[in-house]
């Protein structure tokens, strides 16, 4: 349970988002409506003072959460087999599976990769606390790949900075609906909350800057394989983009066509690359995933029928 005498310490890295969306997107396992109730109960404050929920943040703006006890849940750890594909005293990297959930939150309190790395590294503890053991960055729950979790307080320190100063450099898989008109791009559209549908984000023209990289990999008439590289990191940026764009995520339910040709269960995204550099010795490291044998034989099968045709 958390400890309402430890309050999460979150800051702005950018100005002009309202306070409420702000925590509800960086504590995604608070509904609004909880959020609010913080607010107005005076447990979030902005540079130790009480706030409004309107109140629009600064770059560095300071903002302090003390939730009560009975509004998280309690986080064990769990034996669930990981697919580690590095680690050293500092962090691991490891291949997630679609389906599994990055952190506990209401309605998904085990089975989470947060129960199973408790499970393996106990340390992790003290980095983040029990509801988001070493948790550097995030991925969809029905998004596979590379993700990366600290061991120490110092190692999730320098890793979110990282990210923060955006110098990690990330590489996603993804087959989309359609082909796109040219073979490579920039998107740059700013992304918020959705006004209509409040729990899904939007292109919105007075959202937080957002820009993914896209380079078509191969034509498959009806469909396209591209490799993504986001330069920002908001929620559900590369899905939100390519929709965006025309051509959605193949399996992308909420940002996705109503039809689609291709029947699954799960996105075809895959974050396959991940490069950070290492806390204790600069060197850059490198991380890659394969692409699961799943979506692998939906492209072999769009191979063959291109070749058939």
């Amino acid at each position: 349970m958390a400890d309402p005498e430890s309050p999460l310490e979150l800051t702005a890295a950018e100005g002009g988002e309202r306070l409420d969306r702000f925590v509800a997107d960086s504590l995604p396992q608070l509904s609004r409506s909880a959020v609010q109730r913080l607010i107005k109960d005076g447990e979030i404050q902005v540079n130790g003072q009480p706030a409004k929920a309107s109140l629009r943040l600064e770059a560095g703006d300071r903002v302090r959460i003390t939730l009560p006890p009975d509004d998280s849940p309690d986080i064990r750890p769990e034996a669930i087999p990981l697919d580690v594909l590095y680690e050293d005293e500092d962090l691991a990297a490891v291949n997630k599976p679609a389906g599994m959930v990055v952190h506990p939150a209401y309605g998904h309190t085990t089975g989470t990769l947060v129960n199973a790395a408790l499970a393996r590294w106990p340390e992790m503890a003290a980095a983040g606390g029990m509801e988001r053991a070493g948790i550097v960055h995030r991925l969809d729950k029905d998004t596979s790949g590379v993700i990366v979790l600290a061991k120490s307080a110092a190692a999730l320190e320098a890793l979110q900075a990282q990210f923060k100063a955006r110098t990690v450099h990330k590489r996603y898989l993804a087959l989309v609906e359609g082909v796109p008109a040219t073979p490579g791009g920039l998107i740059d559209a700013p992304i918020g909350r959705d006004q209509k549908q409040r729990k899904r984000m939007a292109v919105r023209h007075d959202g937080r800057k957002a820009v993914t990289r896209y380079t078509l990999l191969e034509d498959l008439d009806s469909h396209a394989l591209l490799a993504l590289e986001p330069q920002t990191g908001r929620t559900h940026q590369i899905r939100i983009h390519l929709a965006w764009l025309g051509h959605p995520v193949v399996g992308d339910q909420v940002y996705g066509f109503r039809k689609q040709r291709i029947k699954m269960k799960r996105l075809f995204l895959h974050a396959a690359e991940l490069q950070v550099d290492s806390p204790t010795s600069g060197d850059r490291l490198t991380f890659e995933a394969p692409l699961p044998a799943g979506l692998q034989n939906i492209l072999d099968k769009l191979r063959q029928n291109q070749r058939q045709v």
